[in-house]
Parts: C-alpha cells; structure tokens; sequence
C-alpha cells in the first residue's frame, strides 16, 4: 500500500489532518487538540463494549475468540458533518489465497440503532481486500471493521468519528 513516493497512506492521511488543523485553526466544531492525537496515531487501543446491542453482536458473531488490533485499515473521516453519508474505506494486508483468506468483513457502528451495520462475505477470488462505501450514523461513537480469515482469526481496526448531522432520522 505504498505509493510511488513510498509514503504510506496513513502517513499521508495523518499529515493531510496535521495541514487541515493548521488552516482550520480553532473552530467550534472541530477541536484542534482531538485532531492532532489522531493524526499522532493517539486514542485507545481497543474500545470496550458499550451497550448489549454490541456485546450481543460479539457473541453470536465471534464467540469469544480473541480480536487483534492490526492487519486491517478502517479509513473515516474524524469529524462527519453529515450523518446521512459517511465515507468508509475498509483494506486488509492479509493474504487471500485458497490455503488463507479473509473470509468476511463486519463493520459495527456502536450506537447506531443496528449496530452491525454491514456484512461483507468474500473468497480468494477477489484477489485483495479494498471495500469502499458509504454508511449512515446516527450519533458520535466508535466504528468498528472486524475481518474473519477461514482459520478462525480475528483482526480489527477501529475509528471513533464525531457526527455532527444525525443520519439516522
């Protein structure tokens, strides 16, 4: 995932951040301070569980086996203006060959009011994981993207976005 410049894109997200934090300078929506910790890569590892609605989704989805933080790439923007389309971009570095695969993507919205808000079902034919989209959310919360490879292993990213426009109705 590096560009002909050899700059990953995170890195190229997080100095596009750092520059609009500049421009931006101190706005009553945008908190400059939230902006420059996620551009540093800063915030907790692994959200908790808020609610039933999510625990219930882990449960049913992945019964209790362990989710490692890596191996995929959750890109949203921090701040949503509007809630009603969101921009998802969901990549994976794990391989896709008929012995070892990522097998399905779920993507959770915590406090959306159904919380699993996407089902991606793929097979080594696609070749690499890349899936855009947009999505609605209904209020500030984390999102979660939880591949499942066929052996069983679990890999996450998460992303907390502010939403400033319900988009949930």
């Amino acid at each position: 995932m590096l560009d002909q410049l050899g700059l990953p894109r995170r890195s190229f997200l997080r100095r596009i951040v750092l520059a609009a934090v500049g421009i931006a300078g101190s706005s009553a929506i945008v908190d400059p301070k939230r902006l420059l910790a996620l551009a540093a890569g800063g915030g907790p590892d692994d959200p908790e569980i808020p609610n039933e609605a999510v625990a219930k989704i882990y449960r049913e989805r992945f019964a209790g086996r362990p989710i490692t933080r890596g191996h995929v790439q959750l890109d949203m923007p921090a701040v949503a203006e509007d809630g009603r389309i969101v921009p998802v971009i969901i990549e994976s570095d794990l391989p896709m060959t008929a012995e070892k695969y990522v097998k399905g993507i779920h993507l959770i919205v915590d406090h959306n009011p159904d919380a699993h808000l996407a089902g991606f079902y793929l097979s080594p034919a696609i070749g690499q994981v890349s899936i855009t989209t947009r999505i609605k959310m209904k209020r500030t919360t984390w999102v979660r993207a939880i591949a499942e490879t066929n052996t069983g292993e679990l890999w996450a990213d998460y992303a907390k976005v502010l939403v400033t426009l319900n988009g949930c109705g």
